[in-house]
C-alpha cells in the first residue's frame, strides 16, 4: 500500500472525536480512517496528565500498526497532555491536536464576553492559559467545567431530559454574565448543537474548532505529499469500553453502522 492510500488515525477518550471525524470525511472523502474511542477510560479531563499520556501512546502504537500514516488527537484534553510528547516520540508523523476556539470566539463577540464549556482537564491545562493569555487578553472569558455531559453523549442521549437539565445549568449561569459567544470546549459537546440551540438565545455564537482541525490535517497531508487519492475504504473502528456501546451510538452520532473490535 502506498502512503497516500494509507489511513489517518484518529483518537478520543470516547466518542466526542467522531464530531471530528464527520468533519475530515466531508473535507477528505478519499481518506481511509481509523478509529479509536478510549471509552474505558474516559473521561479523560478527570485524569491524570501523566496517566492521560500513557494512553495516547498506547493508542498511537496502535494506529500505526495498523499502518495510519498520520494522526489527530481529536480531543483537547489529549492534546493538552500529551500532544507534545507525541511529537516528539514520532517526529515524522503528522500528528494535528485539538484546541479550544478561543481565537475564533475572541474575534466574534460583540459584548466582549466569552464563554467556555469544557472538561475539567482542558480549563486546568497549560495550553489553555496560554491560549487565554495570546488571544483573549481583550475580552472577559467566563469558563464551566461540565462533568456530566460526556457520559450523556457516550450514551447517545442527546435530547434526554437529564442531558436538557444539566446542560442548563451549566449555560445559565455564562448568559446571565452576559457570554454572546460559547466556546464547545470538548470534541463531544458539538453533537448537543441541536439541544444548545434550543436553549440560548439565536443571537448567541456557538464556536468549535473541528472544521480547522480538518483543514489542518489536509495541509499536514499535502506537505507530506501522502494525501488520499480515494476510494476511501470504510472507517475501522475500535473501543477499549464495551464495543457493543459504541456500534449502538455510532448511527444516532454519525448515521453509521460499521463493526467495533475491542482495544485494550
Amino acid at each position: 500500500m502506498s502512503q497516500s492510500q494509507a489511513p489517518v488515525g484518529i483518537f478520543d477518550s470516547g466518542v466526542g472525536g467522531l464530531s471530528v471525524l464527520r468533519e475530515i470525511r466531508q473535507l477528505l472523502p478519499n481518506e481511509s480512517l481509523l478509529y479509536v474511542a478510549d471509552s474505558g477510560h474516559v473521561p479523560y479531563g478527570e485524569k491524570s496528565p501523566e496517566y492521560i499520556r500513557e494512553r495516547c501512546v498506547r493508542i498511537t502504537e496502535h494506529l500505526l500498526a495498523q499502518g495510519a500514516k498520520a494522526l489527530v488527537l481529536a480531543c483537547n484534553t489529549a492534546t493538552a497532555a500529551a500532544a507534545a510528547e507525541l511529537r516528539e516520540r514520532y517526529p515524522n508523523l503528522p500528528i494535528v491536536g485539538m484546541e479550544p476556539a478561543v481565537k475564533p470566539a475572541a474575534a466574534a463577540t460583540r459584548t466582549g464576553v466569552v464563554g467556555v464549556l469544557a472538561t475539567t482537564g482542558t480549563l486546568k491545562s497549560a495550553r489553555f492559559a496560554a491560549l487565554l493569555d495570546r488571544f483573549a487578553s481583550d475580552v472577559r472569558v467566563i469558563t464551566q467545567p461540565c462533568p456530566g455531559l460526556v457520559e450523556c453523549i457516550e450514551a447517545g442521549e442527546l435530547q434526554a431530559p437529564a442531558t436538557r437539565e444539566l446542560l442548563q445549568s451549566y449555560v445559565a449561569p455564562l448568559l446571565a454574565e452576559g457570554c454572546d459567544t460559547l466556546i464547545l470546549g470538548c470534541t463531544h459537546y458539538p453533537f448537543l448543537r441541536p439541544l444548545l440551540s434550543a436553549l440560548v438565545p439565536a443571537s448567541v455564537s456557538l464556536v468549535d474548532t473541528g472544521a480547522a482541525v480538518a483543514r489542518q490535517l489536509q495541509r499536514l497531508l499535502q506537505q507530506h505529499d501522502v494525501q488520499g487519492v480515494g476510494p476511501a475504504r470504510p472507517t475501522c473502528y475500535w473501543s477499549s469500553g464495551e464495543p457493543e456501546r459504541l456500534r449502538k451510538v455510532l448511527p444516532i452520532l454519525l448515521e453509521d453502522d460499521g463493526e467495533v473490535a475491542f482495544f485494550n
